[in-house]
Formats: C-alpha cells, structure tokens, sequence
C-alpha cells in the first residue's frame, strides 16, 4: 500500500503522519521522495486496512493506492509511476542510472587475467567514453575444469585499475563469504545469472549499501526476476540495477543466448528500477554485439555491459562475444548516433580521430 502527498505537503506533516503509521498502526514507513510528489510505501499487514480511512488522517494525503503486484517495492506503483534512479559514487564523480539520465556503459573483460592486461584495457575503455570497468574476479563456470578466476588476488588488480583511470568498479560476488573484501575495492555488486534466485546471497547484499547489479537468469520469467529484486529491496538496499542478458531458448545453433530487448518496455510497465542490456552474453558473438548495442539503445536501455578484451582469441573466458579495443572505439561512435537520437548520449564521451 502506499500514500501519495500532495504537492507542496510540509515536511513536518509527512513526518507527523509516518509517526502515527508506525506508533498507532504498527506499521513500517518508507518515505520516497519523486521528482513532483512525496510518497510513503507502508510495509506490514495492509490487508484488513481501509484506504478511505488512511486518506482521511491528514489533509495533505492525496490517495492511499494499493500496491497489488507480488512484488511490492520494485514496482512502478511504489513509486507512483515514476522512473527511479541509482547514483553510484565513483573516483571520476557520481554516475547515475536511470530513465532520466545520459546512457551508461560499462565495459571490460570476462575475467581478469594479469594486471598488465586489465590496466591497459580500463585505460582503452576509459578513453572510448566508458564509466565502469567489469571483470571478474570469481567465475562461475559451466565446467569445473574451466578457468574460475584468480580470485582475491583478481581484487587487487580491479583496485589498480581503478586507482590509475579513475573508473568504478563492477564485479560479480559468488560467496556471501568473500562480499567484505569485494566491496572494498567493487563500486557495483553484481549477482549473476546462476545466483539470481540464491535467495540467502540475495539478501546478504541487501543488507549492505553498496549497489547490487542483478543479471535475469538464464530461464527466468520477468516476474521471478522482479521477486528476486524484491529481496534486495526488502533487505534495506535500494539500490538495484536490473541486467538482461539473455535467455535460453530453443535455437543455440547461432547465438549463445536469445537477447530479450522486449524486457525493456515490458520493464519500463512494471518497474522503478533502471535496465541494462549485456549483449556480449546475449549473444555470445562478438559479430553480433554492436547490433545488439544500438537496437538496445534505440528501445530504451539505461546502460550497456559490454565486454572488451585487447586480445579475445588469447581470453581465458568469453573470448568469442569481445571486441578489441579498437572496435570497442568504434561501437561507441556508431552508438553515438543512435544515442543522440534518443537523447540518452552523455555529452563527455570523446570523439573518434
């Protein structure tokens, strides 16, 4: 359930009423403060609640609306129809995600290899108009024979990576156990596809107040997917990023996954949350990427996940779906166009010469 103010309430009444929801009705208020109104999410049992009632308590109450999705604070409604935002703070300055912000792209390797390698890359993406640089320290892998990252060691050189360019850091947490050391060097968590629905690891994050970046699994519904935000958000953390990143289907002959670009508006109708796109594994080809890229833009994404290797034949991971550096460069003037179309472009991405 939640309590849309009006225009202009005074602070001291919102204040005033969140008191009297928690003292006289036992009940948990989560002021959300949009762009035009105030709102207050009420958390707790609404069912026997009358929501004339509610309205009748304070003067400056506008409506008490029902939130009837099973997921209650990742939906639109909890928001009141409006787009929400996550800013995350990074070396360069805070970047934000969201409907009403310039697209984001986050870019890197699959795994991180040596320092050599992923200090070179931060530095090619940085240039290229890129604000965050992904690699992953642990990997789950398919095989247990497949490489599965260099682990803490892997931290240390995401950590000089973003000490000599200045990008935040992405990177996905697998064990609740390594989450103190990740943080520590990680501006955004990333849960992958294989942990989307690992509810204790779910909530371990959403204990925490780093950003969580929250990959759909690889045969998810966008319900499940939402459930799976709404334990983030119930633990307190609310900041979430949601990443499509393909689903399995029945054709793997020419994809690696079907890349769901449908999820965007289909998102934008139910959720708050901000949307990337990751058409690297949304495709597993690297040919296929920079289409991906600008029809994902064209439908509305808030950012990209991108993965860039300087040398993908040599990868020890997902060499196939990454472009060099070069064609990274490239991809980013080819996405300008589209972007600029739909101005979502930020302005300090750098031009091809």
């Amino acid at each position: 359930m939640i309590i849309v103010m009006k225009i202009g309430s005074p602070e001291a009444e919102i204040n005033r009423l969140c008191d009297e929801l928690t003292n006289n009705w036992k009940l948990t208020p989560e002021k959300i403060v949009g762009r035009y109104k105030v709102v207050i999410g009420l958390v707790g049992d609404t069912a026997d609640l009358d929501p004339l009632q509610l309205q009748e308590m304070n003067p400056w109450v506008e409506q008490v609306l029902r939130v009837e999705r099973p997921y209650k604070r990742a939906s639109l409604e909890f928001r009141n129809g409006e787009a929400g935002e996550v800013i995350v703070p990074t070396p360069n300055g805070p970047v934000p995600f969201g409907l009403h912000h310039p697209l984001v792209v986050i870019a890197g390797p699959c795994s991180v290899e040596n320092e050599e390698m992923i200090v070179e890359t931060a530095r090619r993406v940085k240039a290229a108009g890129a604000k965050f640089l992904r690699g992953g320290a642990y990997k789950p892998r398919t095989s247990p024979y497949s490489f599965q990252g260099h682990g803490e060691s892997a931290l240390d050189l995401l950590a000089a990576a973003k000490e000599e360019t200045g990008l935040g850091i992405i990177t996905e947490l697998m064990d609740a156990a390594d989450l103190p050391r990740l943080a520590e060097v990680s501006d955004i968590i990333q849960i992958g596809a294989r942990n989307m629905q690992n509810f204790p690891l779910l909530k371990k994050v959403g204990a925490q107040d780093k950003p969580v970046f929250l990959k759909r699994g690889m045969s998810a519904t966008i319900e499940e997917w939402l459930m799976a935000a709404e334990y983030v958000l119930a633990g307190g953390n609310q900041n979430v990023i949601l990443c499509e990143r393909g689903i399995r289907t029945f054709d793997r002959q020419y994809a690696r996954n079907t890349l769901d670009l449908s999820a965007i508006p289909v998102l934008r109708n139910l959720t708050h949350l901000p949307i990337t796109i990751d058409p690297s594994h949304g495709t597993g080809r690297a040919e296929y990427v920079p289409a991906m890229s600008m029809a994902a833009i064209a439908s509305g994404t808030d950012a990209l996940m991108i993965e860039v290797h300087p040398n993908p034949a040599k990868a020890l991971s997902d060499g196939p779906q990454s472009l060099t550096p070069d064609r990274f460069d490239r991809l980013m003037q080819e996405m300008s166009v589209i972007g600029k179309a739909v101005n979502r472009w930020p302005q300090a991405v750098p031009a091809l010469v």
